[in-house]
């Protein structure tokens, strides 16, 4: 298994967020990637690749950034022998790629042709949510179908379902629909997805198929990734297991909490 950690991005609120504080605690931040924000002791990325190192059968990680932030990672990923870094080449967040564009500019580039752990580069999860279990939850779906994929979900309350991508999945936990920020409404379903998948090694020429038939629409119809897992649910086997709680550090609240959660887990 390969993994891969998004960090192209250009995290617009965020820095807007830095900006506009008025305290000017976190001026410090402006600029910095978010897979690189320090988070308790560790860069964001950081604690991934901690995680990561203790299990024997990653085959490898990629980190895909922009050209604007290629630098800093570099530098970052100097302490990681096991990282290859992939540049984007855009400049800006209007020139962006998107998510599903970086992550079949990886597969491509790498020739991979393993099943791929794709892990967004805001993203952490609570402690109680290991690597170890989760890799385990997607080798049980593969036993029962080796074309299996996998994406978690935390569930969350009524008004924040418009905030998130949203899948609906049958008894079996397969899913079955996956609804990009609907309103309440729209679904019973209250299982958020956050960008975490177990790609099959049989679904990745699939991103290809996508990007090309949404080629003449507007980027976010290529950025969310969910819009990929919707397109591949209706394809290819995709299962879905709970966890218990995640961070996504999209605005400074989000960061503030993040990061003083793990700081008082050192303590």
């Amino acid at each position: 298994m390969k993994v891969l950690i998004l960090g192209a991005g250009y995290g617009t609120r965020l820095e807007k967020d830095l900006k506009n504080d008025a305290t000017g605690k976190y001026h410090h931040l402006i600029g910095v990637p978010k897979p690189l924000l320090p988070i308790g002791q560790y860069p964001l990325a950081t604690h991934w690749l901690k995680d990561l190192a203790d299990i024997k059968h990653i085959g490898g990680v990629y980190v895909v950034t922009n050209a604007l932030n290629h630098s800093a990672f570099v530098a970052w990923a100097s302490e990681w022998e096991n990282v290859q870094l992939l540049c984007d080449g855009t400049t800006s967040n209007e020139t962006r790629i998107g998510a599903v564009g970086c992550i079949n500019l990886v597969v491509k580039h790498f020739n991979i042709q393993e099943d791929l752990l794709v892990i967004a580069g805001d993203t952490l999860f609570f402690h109680d949510v290991t690597l170890v279990d989760l890799i385990q939850a997607f080798q049980t779906f593969q036993h029962k179908d080796d074309k299996a994929s996998m994406v978690v979900y935390v569930n969350c309350k009524d008004e924040e379902v418009h905030k998130y991508g949203i899948l609906e999945v049958d008894e079996s936990s397969r899913v079955t629909g996956f609804l990009e920020k609907p309103q309440s409404g729209e679904t019973t379903s209250r299982k958020e997805c956050p960008c975490f998948y177990f790609l099959s090694s049989h679904t990745l020429s699939l991103l290809s198929e996508f990007l090309e038939e949404r080629k003449d629409q507007p980027l976010k119809a290529r950025d969310a990734t969910g819009n990929f897992i919707a397109f591949l649910s209706e394809r290819k086997p995709v299962y879905a297991t709970q966890i218990s709680g995640r961070y996504d550090v999209g605005g400074l609240q989000s960061y503030i909490i993040c990061n003083e959660h793990f700081q008082l887990e050192k303590r």
